[in-house]
């Protein structure tokens, strides 16, 4: 997820104490273990060093990644397809893979990360903005919708870009899905006051309302997506955020009671 102009850290008024986010740390958690264990920042010796680690790397992403025209097709890449992608390095071939379920893919990717700036920009979003909207729709809803969202919006690109170069390259990263988590917060705390780090001249900590902070970001992802010219998936942001307000809307219409404020403790229900 591409980083805003306004930094968020951890600090917000107007949102009900929290049980412990459960959802929320095993997924930053996860992700954090799996970029460890992959090639991307090159502790895991099995994947090499130099180029032939960042050959594996791009291997990787190609094969837990979610492909656009894998999905709209439903089928792994064909070895004419791979033989498009451009070598990240002198010899390096990407192969077809079989046994690739590109539905399954969706749901991967959201724990693939292209290093640590990468994790990092998705991770604060998620632990700053998660633990709000955890406590209101309880932990098995939660990651159900956060899931359900970032599903939504990886197919969303992927049906956007099948007929672009685009098509053929892997998407990493749980953006789509912390974008739903963005516009789910918008929509239950709109008035909840959150620190943002501001640069003028140097960074000054100011407490704005998150109507003003979420909606600049969104204004920012929706004007990238129409200024091209960039590698960041800003569509994914789009599709992702609005799913998840637009589903929070839904629910606090159909269950006002469910997700009212709570300052119980304990297990979730």
């Amino acid at each position: 997820m591409a980083t805003p102009v306004l930094d968020h850290l951890p600090a917000q008024d107007g949102v009900p104490p929290v049980r412990a986010p459960v959802v929320t740390l095993a997924l930053i958690a996860v992700s954090a273990a799996l970029l460890l264990a992959g090639p991307s920042v090159g502790l895991n010796p099995a994947y090499g060093t130099g180029p032939a680690r960042v050959c594996a790397e791009q291997r990787y992403e190609q094969r837990w990644g979610a492909v656009p025209a894998e999905l709209v097709s439903g089928r792994p890449l064909t070895a004419a397809q791979l033989a498009t992608l451009p070598p990240v390095v002198p010899g390096c071939r990407f192969s077809p893979d079989p046994g690739k379920i590109p539905a399954l893919s969706v749901l991967t990717a959201f724990f693939v990360h292209a290093g640590w700036l990468h994790l990092l920009g998705n991770m604060l979003f998620l632990f700053v903005f998660g633990p709000g909207v955890e406590e209101r729709f309880g932990r098995t809803r939660f990651l159900l919708g956060y899931l359900t969202v970032g599903a939504l919006a990886t197919y969303g690109y992927a049906c956007a870009q099948v007929h672009s170069q685009e098509a053929v390259r892997a998407l990493v990263g749980a953006s789509g899905a912390i974008s739903g988590v963005l516009g789910a917060y918008l929509r239950l705390y709109p008035r909840a006051r959150v620190t943002a780090l501001v640069p003028l001249l140097f960074f000054l900590p100011l407490r704005f309302p998150a109507w003003l902070v979420l909606g600049l970001w969104f204004a920012t992802q929706w004007w990238s997506v129409h200024s091209g010219g960039s590698e960041v998936a800003y569509l994914v942001h789009v599709i992702g955020f609005t799913a998840g307000y637009l589903a929070t809307w839904a629910a606090t219409l159909t269950r006002p009671d469910t997700l009212a404020p709570s300052p119980r403790t304990g297990a979730d229900e």
